[in-house]
């Protein structure tokens, strides 16, 4: 995260485009890469410390689909659907099973299944 501080000040200058950022005197490639190593080390943190529940996004807007009746839902009820999924997955994890767990393993045991119904019944239908 302070690595992540110290080059904000290059991604401001970034975002006025390159020719304006090199007359300013930052070296483009040499800040575009070390925000990029920036980046990727910290979804790599958010991973490890969270588990691979990226995955939730996948299945937070068919759920909440299936709720709200067939219409369709909004970012806000899509995004509140994945929350609780998420939460719910950490409480298996960290209580309802025999030893501690990450929530992503629960979220991708639950949700693999049913993605993949999901997309059988859906093809089978025609709207994929």
């Amino acid at each position: 995260m302070p690595a992540a501080l110290l080059r904000s000040r290059a991604l401001a200058g970034l975002q006025l485009g390159d020719d304006t950022a090199a007359g300013l005197g930052l070296s483009v490639e040499r800040s575009r890469l070390a925000l990029l190593l920036v980046a990727v080390a910290l979804a790599a943190f958010a991973t490890a410390a969270a588990g691979p529940v990226a995955f939730v996004a996948f299945v937070a807007n068919p759920i909440t689909t299936r709720l709200v009746g067939g219409a369709r839902p909004g970012l806000l009820p899509a995004a509140l659907t994945g929350a609780l999924v998420v939460l719910l997955g950490d409480f298996v994890a960290q209580h309802l099973l025999g030893e501690q767990l990450p929530v992503g393993v629960v979220t991708g045991a639950v949700g693999a299944p049913y993605l993949r119904w999901l997309l059988a019944t859906a093809n089978r239908a025609g709207r994929v």
